[in-house]
């Protein structure tokens, strides 16, 4: 034997090893859920889950607010009522939600208020870290929860997870198939056409190794996708045009929706994607800050979900942030790292319209330290009715959450 064929031997068994044990630790694998589409929002910083769906008769809030930073029943800074909310509690969407409001009022988004890890952390590094790992606590794991997921599939495509921007987030490391995608049109080959035919001799391996395959199949993909792309004779992509007039901003975040809603309707085989959303840690300035990111949350979420129009019944879009932040305000006009948080959850198979969860109140006596919004619904509670009611994943909750006892779901879905 050559010592470029021996070599060559043992990558391709090392490779065969490697995803042998990837299976093996799934223990049971399911199939993809057909056509089945979750999308995970994830709002970095922390955001004012107090601001953005606001209890704006709680006395308690009142009194710890200065007036920019609460939201109120009436005047400047009057918010947007939210019918069947949490026992007496009058709860409002922050004003620059309208198009929240609009969703919700038509049953296709719910909110749960209060959840979150249940450990205390206000780290912002240990609290993503964690939710992305679906875990409670530290532990020496390595992969995201959503990685977990995938690897228990079996049907998949190298197109089933994309993370829409330049960096691959924690919850899907270790998930072998998944994609970040920062511009659908410069998505190719970065080479000329004589690099590019040399690379891809370079692995036309006539041994048909682990790494041969898999990497003429993501040239294969790379060639699909692109076909598929409409172009101008030049090669230049065309803008893409969504549907039913959806007006996305002209933001980060609003092209990374508008990337997903495109990749979607190319029919690639998506079925999870993941999109961060930074700029949310408004320790100072918040009155400032915060309006604008809400309505970029609201108008872009509002414009992927009329874009897709035809897919509702197949889509789930979950909306999350590491924590919340403190119901003092501090004296920089902003506020501090908190606890509890708002999560929204949006789909045409989400009992929408209506507020989920055990809201304690803002009474001293009620908060978490006397400091901050308690946690009521561990934020893993939310995440197993998606996965198990959406996505098809029961038999392997105890792998893609672990150590998380489940607990009856809240009835969102």
């Amino acid at each position: 034997m050559q010592r470029r064929d021996f070599i060559q031997t043992c990558s391709s068994a090392t490779a065969g090893m490697l995803l042998t044990g990837i299976s093996g630790l799934a223990l049971k694998n399911n199939d993809l859920q057909t056509g089945e589409l979750f999308v995970l929002v994830f709002l970095r910083g922390g955001c004012d889950g107090l601001q953005l769906v606001a209890p704006v008769n709680d006395r308690h809030y009142f009194a710890d607010r200065e007036q920019a930073l609460r939201v109120t029943e009436s005047g400047e800074n009057a918010g947007l009522l939210l019918k069947n909310g949490l026992g007496q509690t009058d709860f409002r969407l922050h004003a620059s939600a309208a198009q929240l409001k609009e969703l919700y009022d038509a049953d296709q988004l719910a909110i749960i208020h209060s959840c979150g890890l249940t450990n205390g952390t206000r780290s912002h590094f240990d609290a993503q870290d964690m939710i992305e790992k679906g875990i409670q606590k530290k532990q020496p794991i390595n992969e995201g929860w959503l990685a977990r997921y995938l690897n228990t599939i079996n049907n998949k495509s190298n197109f089933t997870a994309i993370a829409a921007g330049a960096a691959m987030p924690l919850s899907l490391w270790g998930a072998p198939t998944a994609v970040s995608v920062n511009n659908l049109g410069d998505f190719a080959l970065q080479a000329d056409g004589h690099f590019n035919n040399i690379i891809r001799k370079a692995y036309n391996d006539p041994l048909g190794s682990a790494l041969g395959k898999t990497a003429l199949q993501t040239f294969y993909t790379i060639d699909m996708l692109q076909k598929k792309i409409p172009r101008r004779g030049n090669g230049e992509a065309i803008d893409y045009k969504p549907d039913r007039d959806a007006q996305y901003m002209d933001d980060d975040f609003g092209k990374s929706m508008k990337n997903i809603a495109q990749l979607i309707k190319l029919d690639i085989g998506l079925h999870v994607a993941t999109v961060d959303y930074g700029g949310w840690d408004t320790h100072e300035y918040q009155a400032y800050r915060f309006p604008g990111l809400v309505k970029s949350l609201s108008q872009n979420l509002h414009a992927f979900y009329n874009d897709l129009d035809r897919y509702h019944g197949r889509l789930t879009v979950l909306v999350m942030s590491e924590f919340g932040r403190r119901i003092k305000s501090n004296k920089s006009n902003g506020t501090d790292h908190g606890y509890g948080n708002a999560m929204m959850v949006m789909g045409g198979n989400v009992k929408g319209g209506k507020m989920y969860g055990d809201w304690k109140g803002l009474a001293t006596e009620a908060l978490d330290n006397g400091v901050d919004l308690a946690v009521t619904t561990d934020y893993r509670t939310i995440l197993q009715e998606i996965l198990t009611k959406r996505m098809g994943a029961s038999a392997s909750l105890d792998y893609i959450l672990p150590g998380f006892k489940g607990k009856e779901g809240l009835g969102f879905i």
